[in-house]
């Protein structure tokens, strides 16, 4: 039994190793296809010219890096670990170990491969990569010294934070000074305005007083007329 044992561990790594370096040859060549596809027609003329644009040398660079990555990833899921975690499986059904194996591989590289698509496209990387030129060719002439991280997390941050924070208690004072300035024009206007109802309200007052002067002087001498022509004795029986 320890015979066998042993001799299906070696059949489990020989088969493993052969299994695990075609499917990371055929499936990273797959992935190099499809990463490195972006970059595949730039290569030469980045080696041939300086002057290629480094957009196109960063995403280079980029699907350099994943396509590596991608590989040690898929190295690192051999099918001798596989076969050694399914082992009773593996004893039964060697080559559907294999297949299970190799399907494995492709599913997990596939979905490795969209989520690096997908990273690409809602972080906007090749906008990003365009404003890291921007920034690269603006600080080309600068003579200061670009900026490094101190070590320290709390400085980084708040070097960073601090700036913007004032920037926004800049523009909140003047906002505010703004309003208050806003404020006190409508409140002169608001006191213009209860001063004009001031004056309207004695105009009037001024205007009925002179009304009703000459309306009961008028009613007094209509009163004594009415008495001289027709006296009350002449209506008494």
């Amino acid at each position: 039994m320890e015979e066998t044992g042993e001799t299906t561990q070696e059949e489990i790594r020989h088969k493993g190793a052969k299994s695990s370096g075609d499917n990371v040859e055929d499936q990273s060549s797959n992935a190099t296809g499809d990463v490195s596809s972006p970059s595949s027609g730039h290569g030469n003329d980045s080696r041939r010219s300086d002057g290629a644009e480094p957009r196109r040398n960063r995403l280079l660079l980029f699907n350099k890096v994943m396509e590596k990555s991608l590989q040690k990833f898929i190295s690192d899921a051999s099918f001798h670990r596989f076969a050694h975690t399914f082992h009773p499986f593996y004893k039964k059904n060697p080559q559907v170990t294999e297949n299970i194996h190799k399907q494995f591989i492709e599913d997990l590289q596939r979905t490795i491969q969209d989520d690096i698509n997908k990273l690409i496209e809602e972080g906007e990387l090749q906008c990003k990569l365009d404003e890291l030129n921007k920034l690269e060719e603006a600080a080309k002439d600068s003579q200061d010294p670009a900026w490094r991280p101190s070590g320290v997390p709390e400085q980084d941050l708040c070097s960073f934070v601090t700036p913007y924070y004032l920037k926004q208690e800049a523009y909140l004072r003047r906002e505010l000074k703004k309003i208050l300035q806003e404020n006190a024009v409508l409140a002169q206007r608001v006191q213009a305005g209860r001063e004009g109802i001031t004056q309207t309200e004695q105009r009037i007052a001024t205007a009925v007083d002179e009304w009703k002067a000459p309306a009961q002087t008028a009613f007094a001498e209509f009163q004594a007329l009415s008495s001289s022509l027709c006296p009350p004795a002449t209506f008494d029986v």
